[in-house]
């Protein structure tokens, strides 16, 4: 496959066209140790070595990067009132959240530049699960299960698709991931978990609003096949490879 020399560049994130054009015309460009004088320098990017100021640069593939985000940022490439989760990550271009946490949620958020990946993991079609771990005001009851399980009316069109709902003892593996501010004076029953394939605006809170219950505190823990490793500190953030599988959250 030849491409030209400037859309090699551009593709590779040195800068955009122009800007690659003017590095060439600087004579900072080698095609497998010669310098490149035309930005139309035809070039296999598979076997060509290609280096600027000495520096070989390859094409970028798809990476994934895996945040633990914390509360106060907005899963958004850009914001004119919050910080975004896009301050978190290592710079890099036509990177985009896939999906989005409330501004006030924490956990999982994968952060990509493969749009067929974010496609995948979004579509409806796909149904991927999404597990939270949710802290209630009071207490869940036992008949939430049964009524989460066949779909809950929050006041859309259709009720939500059919969703699984663990009422969590204080030793469950997931209270790990509660904070220690909200670990004292926990009732049985004010920590769950629930999973959902959808991701309708607010739609873990407006279940449990539907059953006059609050969430006080929400985090994901997983997102199809990705979990997030307890390890992983708020606001850090680990390259993943795509859609590779991790053991999930029992």
């Amino acid at each position: 496959m030849q491409i030209r020399l400037d859309k090699f560049l551009a593709d590779a994130g040195i800068g955009t066209r122009s800007e690659v054009k003017s590095i060439i015309k600087r004579k900072a460009v080698t095609i497998n140790g010669v310098h490149a004088a035309r930005p139309e320098t035809k070039l296999n990017p598979d076997t060509d070595e290609v280096a600027v100021n000495g520096r070989i640069v390859a094409l970028r593939g798809h990476v994934t990067y895996l945040l633990h985000k914390p509360a106060g940022y907005v899963s958004a490439v850009k914001d004119n009132r919050f910080p975004t989760v896009m301050e978190l990550i290592p710079q890099g271009r036509d990177l985009f959240p896939v999906g989005r946490l409330d501004r006030d949620t924490e956990g999982l958020l994968l952060i990509t530049n493969d749009g067929m990946m974010a496609h995948r993991m979004l579509s409806p079609r796909s149904h991927v699960d999404k597990t939270y771990l949710v802290l209630l005001d009071y207490p869940a009851e036992d008949a939430y299960i049964a009524l989460f399980s066949d779909g809950v009316d929050i006041g859309d069109d259709t009720p939500t698709l059919p969703a699984e709902l663990v009422i969590c003892e204080a030793d469950h593996p997931a209270f790990q991931y509660l904070p220690e501010e909200y670990r004292d004076g926990l009732c049985a029953g004010q920590m769950v978990l629930l999973t959902i394939q959808e991701g309708r605006y607010h739609q873990v809170k407006r279940m449990f609003h539907a059953v006059n219950r609050e969430v006080a505190y929400l985090k994901r823990l997983s997102f199809g096949p990705y979990v997030l490793p307890l390890s992983l500190k708020k606001g850090d953030v680990i390259l993943c490879a795509p859609e590779k599988p991790s053991d999930a959250v029992q």
